[in-house]
């Protein structure tokens, strides 16, 4: 179903029609704060998962500069019993992007506890003691070898309250078992903690 990471990996697209339930709800920025290579949106709907289940996800989409049409780059279903939180949104309707600097702290975060590259917090944040990250590890740890190279673009806004939310996927080799990992959170307003929101493991 990641279009845009599967054509970066060199494989066949996996994209499957999904039949959405309701309307989706679309975050984009104003224009002049896309970035420079290429525009973006985010969109929260609802549909099945892929055991059947009707649940909210998140998605991200890209298109470059060169190409005509957005393909989708990260996709998670939300975590049972957590909500998306609300976005600050300005008169015209458009989302506003967090700080750059707590996007790749929270990132690094992510590679630093997967990598055992360096001290788990030394980002400045720290994942919650309830993520799905810290209850997989011991589980994948042990039956797959996961050290992620590197992380898409992050995609994500700031949130009604003045927190920060993100939307983005851990790359792996491609030879892994599990190349990617996706991962929506939350970092509350003054908060140093990562709450996770949804994930998804994609091969």
């Amino acid at each position: 179903m990641l279009e845009r990471t599967r054509e970066a990996m060199g494989t066949s697209p996996g994209h499957r029609p999904i039949a959405i339930q309701g309307t989706p709800v679309i975050y984009v920025v104003r224009p002049e704060n896309q970035p420079g290579f290429a525009d973006w949106f985010m969109a929260q709907a609802t549909y099945q998962d892929t055991k059947g289940q009707v649940r909210p996800h998140l998605l991200s989409f890209l298109r470059r500069r060169d190409e005509s049409s957005f393909k989708l780059a990260v996709a998670t279903p939300v975590h049972w019993g957590r909500r998306v939180p609300k976005a600050e949104l300005d008169a015209d309707g458009y989302v506003s992007m967090p700080s750059d600097a707590i996007a790749l702290a929270v990132t690094a975060e992510y590679q630093n506890f997967w990598n055992h590259g360096k001290k788990e917090g030394e980002s400045g944040y720290r994942l919650a003691k309830n993520s799905f990250g810290r209850k997989a590890f011991p589980e994948v740890s042990q039956g797959a070898y996961v050290a992620f190279r590197g992380r898409s673009s992050i995609y994500g806004f700031t949130t009604a309250d003045g927190g920060s939310f993100f939307l983005f996927a851990m790359l792996n080799d491609k030879k892994h078992v599990n190349p990617v990992l996706n991962e929506a959170v939350l970092v509350p307003k003054g908060s140093k903690t990562i709450q996770e929101i949804g994930a998804n493991w994609f091969s």
